[in-house]
Parts: structure tokens; sequence; C-alpha cells
């Protein structure tokens, strides 16, 4: 210092304060070259922030997966709840058919009116059971002769010369059913090995 003067600095104090981290020049603690702790601050909220944006971001997918999982199980209990029943009234079905087919049209024309008209109740029948499970999703399988065969929806028991494609189906022995679009009893068939035969 110089001429007594509180005031005056020289230039070797003011070097000094600096490297002290302290501005005596002025009073105050140097802000330059010291971390900014708002800043700092700051930074971290903004980390934690984006951290949990992204956790709600994974859950709100997680969610959104979670929901649709349910929906579709929802549909599905929707479109198979009557899965079983409908397993068991394809054998009534079958017992109708096999019953009806036994009849063939040259007996039944010699049968006296009122037989004739009870055959004609069962065939109503029949297909009023038929419509009756379409309604609920259940739906008879194409398996007529000629058709493409299907591992899905056919099962092939027997392999038979036909005047049909090798490989197409030849003959049904019992109908196949599907409920809302998954098979519930597949078509039991012969398969054509091609070579002629009749129709």
């Amino acid at each position: 210092m110089t001429n007594g003067d509180e005031d005056d600095f020289s230039l070797d104090d003011i070097m000094a304060a600096e490297n002290e981290g302290m501005d005596e020049a002025v009073g105050h603690p140097r802000t330059a070259a010291a971390p900014n702790p708002l800043a700092k601050r700051i930074s971290e909220l903004e980390a934690e922030r984006d951290a949990m944006k992204d956790q709600i971001m994974r859950a709100l997918a997680e969610t959104e997966n979670v929901r649709k999982r349910a929906n579709r199980q929802i549909e599905d209990a929707r479109a198979y709840a009557v899965e079983k029943f409908a397993r068991d009234l394809l054998a009534v079905s079958d017992n109708l058919s096999r019953g009806l087919d036994h009849i063939s049209p040259e007996t039944r024309a010699m049968l006296p009116d009122d037989v004739r008209s009870m055959i004609e109740g069962v065939e109503l029948t029949q297909k009023e059971l038929v419509a009756v499970m379409a309604r609920h999703g259940v739906t008879a399988i194409d398996a007529s002769p000629g058709s493409a065969f299907d591992p899905a929806l056919h099962q092939a028991v027997t392999q038979i010369p036909s005047p049909y494609p090798a490989g197409a189906v030849a003959e049904t022995f019992q109908p196949g059913w599907i409920i809302a679009g998954r098979t519930l009893r597949a078509a039991m068939v012969a398969v054509s090995a091609g070579g002629g035969g009749n129709a």
C-alpha cells in the first residue's frame, strides 16, 4: 500500500488476492472461476426430470400393452365361451344327419304322409340347429369332394383313387366345424390319389 491510504491497493496486493480466490480490491469473492451452484442445480433437476419422463413413458407403454392384452383376452373369452357347449352339440347334429342320410328318396316316397312329415320336421330341426350355431360363430368347414385339402381344417384318414386332382378332398366321412376362425373339429375326409374313379 502507498501513501497510507487504506483504499489504495498495489499490483502485488491484487495479484495475491486473486491467487487466494478473493478479490480484495472490491471486497467480495471471485465469481469468474468459481462453479455456479445454481447452474449445477438446474442441470441436476433437468436430469431428474428426463429420468422421470422416461419412467412415465415406459409406464404408459406398459399400461397400454396390458390394456390391449386384456381386451384380446376378453374378446377371446366371448368368442370361445360357447366352445365346449358347441362341441357337445356337434354330436346331436351328427346323429340327426346320419338318421336323415339313411332314408333314401325312394324309401321316403313309399312312407305314409305322417311319417314323411315327421322326417321333414327332423330336417327342419337339423337346419335350425346349424343356423343357431352359426349365430354363435360356429360354422361348417367346406369339405365337399373336389375342394382343396387343408391340414388345418381337414383330417385325412385314407387316400383313394378319384376323378379329383391328387391331394384334393375325395370324400367326406364327418363334417368339420370352426368357431370364430379357429378349428373346433376338423372334417374327416379321404384324400384323392388321382388316377380316375367315379365321382
